[in-house]
């Protein structure tokens, strides 16, 4: 159980707070999100638990395989990984509880520079912990376009 614990604790952390996330936008997503103007490439809504559940696994993940194989380098990138989870965190405040498009892109923007950042830092220190951040990039940058065009059409 010892060697499972660092895995485990981060990707519940993760799930733990994108339930959380997800209960406090319940009510934007019923009766807010329907009536914005979005990208005809805006994803269907189941797919977006879908998605993040992939994300949360395989960001834990790498957390945990920092945890494991970082050396002297752990207690930066896991000081990364969870900052940039944070901002995760606080985009869905800000763009579906506080209905607020332009703080949700300001955050965004700061989050996909955060993901790249410990991707590109993983990558010299724990390659796959590096590689299991990859979707969530190019999910969040998706995420950003997205964000971006409701600012500027509603």
């Amino acid at each position: 159980m010892k060697k499972a614990l660092p895995y485990v604790l981060p990707v519940l952390l993760c799930f733990g707070l994108g339930y959380f996330a997800s209960r406090l936008q319940t009510d934007a997503i019923a009766h807010w999100y329907p009536h914005l103007d979005k990208p005809a490439l805006t994803p269907p809504n189941w797919m977006f638990p879908v998605a993040w559940g992939a994300i949360y696994l395989l960001s834990g993940l790498s957390a945990g395989l920092v945890w494991n194989r970082a050396g002297a380098r752990r207690k930066g990138l896991l000081a990364l990984w969870g900052v940039q989870l944070l901002f995760n965190f606080l985009w869905s405040i800000l763009f579906f509880t506080l209905r607020n498009p332009l703080l949700g892109l300001v955050d965004i923007i700061l989050l996909d520079l955060l993901v790249l950042g410990y991707i590109l830092w993983t990558w010299h220190v724990v390659r796959l912990a590096s590689v299991l951040f990859w979707p969530y990039l190019v999910w969040i940058g998706f995420a950003t376009c997205l964000n971006a065009y409701i600012l500027v059409f509603n």
